[in-house]
């Protein structure tokens, strides 16, 4: 019987397979699939990874005919050994991308329903007002030390950038200085978790924040271009994440917030809940905003965005009941409370 990994972390290996050729019966189809994806702007190493398995999985079983049978895809999506969810559903998916595409070209092809994804994580929603007082900690913190690694002088603004676009604190700590426009209030995110590049839209207020910090980071002794970072450490280092979530505990002591299962990654999900809520009171219902939002969150689908309407529902029960009928079939379940 064939073997697959069954390990999510397999998939971080996969940058040594970014150049490897298919040999199996869906060569061709594998090569173009990959190329349409890449061509779209999306890196697709990941993909690509599957498709090697999937290949060398199509050829152990001996396929001589192009065209996905529902006993290859009841092999290939049959959950292994201690694999991941994730890995799953990913192997699962790949293969009904193929799937699709194959019928596309007029290549008849069975096309596997994917596993539910099992995911009871809750993510922390701040209350606007506990959001003013994280700023106001970030405001007060001190250093303590003179650790040319440290990142306190950045957290003021470092975490109102989080709260005030959303972005990752990945993306937030790869900026480079070229990346950050302050004259026309933008970020340019580039090669992001969705393999893609994506302009990122500030308000004016968190612009005057970033250009404050400038002011007290050009006075540091060190060297800045247009590819140096823009979020540094006293050093004029790239900041790294490890150090930031310790800071960020401090930073939920200092305001009074239980830090047991708050995450930096929270202040995104807040971001998204908030927004939802001011479009709302703005009298957009949720069936306009959500397309809104999904690109700006870098999210590939509506689904990825989805989840957070029953957060927004949550928090502001009386806004949920002021959308429109007409998002009755998008978010049954919400509205038949």
């Amino acid at each position: 019987m064939f073997h697959l990994p069954v390990k999510s972390s397999t998939i971080k290996k996969e940058g040594i397979f970014m150049n490897k050729l298919f040999y199996g019966i869906y060569a061709p189809h594998m090569k173009e699939l990959v190329d349409l994806k890449r061509s779209l702007g999306f890196k697709y190493s990941g993909g690509e990874f599957v498709l090697s398995i999937l290949d060398r999985f199509t050829m152990e079983r001996n396929e001589t005919t192009a065209g996905i049978t529902k006993e290859l895809a009841d092999e290939w999506c049959r959950k292994r050994g201690n694999e991941s969810n994730s890995y799953h559903y990913k192997r699962c998916f790949i293969l009904q991308s193929l799937s699709s595409f194959l019928c596309k070209k007029g290549i008849r092809s069975y096309i596997p329903q994917l596993p539910p994804v099992k995911n009871s994580f809750i993510p922390y929603i701040f209350s606007r007002k506990e959001i003013e007082e994280v700023f106001s900690a970030c405001d007060r913190m001190e250093s303590g030390n003179n650790d040319l690694r440290s990142t306190v002088f950045i957290m003021p603004s470092l975490i109102r950038t989080l709260y005030g676009t959303g972005i990752r604190i990945s993306e937030a700590l790869a900026l480079v200085n070229r990346d950050v426009s302050l004259r026309d209030n933008y970020f340019t995110l580039r090669d992001t978790k969705n393999g893609t590049d994506r302009l990122i839209p500030f308000s004016d207020s968190l612009s005057a924040v970033l250009q404050e910090y400038l002011s007290y980071r050009n006075k540091l002794p060190i060297h800045t271009s247009g590819e140096t970072p823009f979020f540094v450490t006293l050093k004029g280092d790239f900041c790294d994440r490890d150090c930031i979530y310790r800071r960020f505990c401090k930073v939920l002591k200092l305001a009074n917030i239980p830090k047991d299962r708050v995450r930096v990654h929270d202040l995104r999900h807040t971001f998204a809940v908030h927004s939802l809520a001011r479009m709302a009171e703005a009298g957009m219902d949720l069936y306009c905003s959500l397309p809104v939002l999904s690109p700006y969150l870098g999210h590939q689908s509506l689904k990825a965005t989805n989840s957070y309407v029953r957060l927004t529902a949550d928090m502001y029960p009386e806004l949920i009941r002021k959308i429109d009928l007409i998002c009755f079939d998008v978010f049954p379940k919400l509205l038949q409370s």
